[in-house]
């Protein structure tokens, strides 16, 4: 259950790094719900990781919780803030989401 847990705080972290995508490309009153909306799942994401940390290895958990954040915040900022799309740059996304697989192999947990 705990590794449900990691996963959806990692996912948080991909929404709060997007939240902050967001409030830089917008101003006034949107920017600041933007920066309420990265407050909101910066704070989910950290409860969940704590969370998750109570029964897996604090390493791997972190190691997997950002890795999960790297990945998810690269597929977004290609598909919806036009970050550059190369070889190199999915080749390197790939062997992040190779190393995340492998620690959740070789976990005890």
């Amino acid at each position: 259950m705990n590794w449900i847990i990691l996963i959806i705080a990692g996912l948080f972290e991909v929404a709060f790094a997007s939240c902050l995508g967001k409030a830089k490309e917008t101003s006034g009153t949107e920017m600041y719900y933007w920066y309420a909306g990265f407050l909101v799942t910066v704070t989910i994401s950290m409860l969940l990781l704590m969370k998750a940390t109570q029964t897996l290895p604090i390493g791997t958990a972190y190691a997997v919780w950002t890795g999960i954040g790297a990945v998810g915040t690269a597929l977004v900022g290609i598909f919806f803030f036009k970050d550059p799309v190369n070889f190199w740059r999915i080749f390197f996304i790939s062997t992040l989401i190779a190393s995340v697989v492998g620690l959740k192999a070789v976990s005890s947990h």
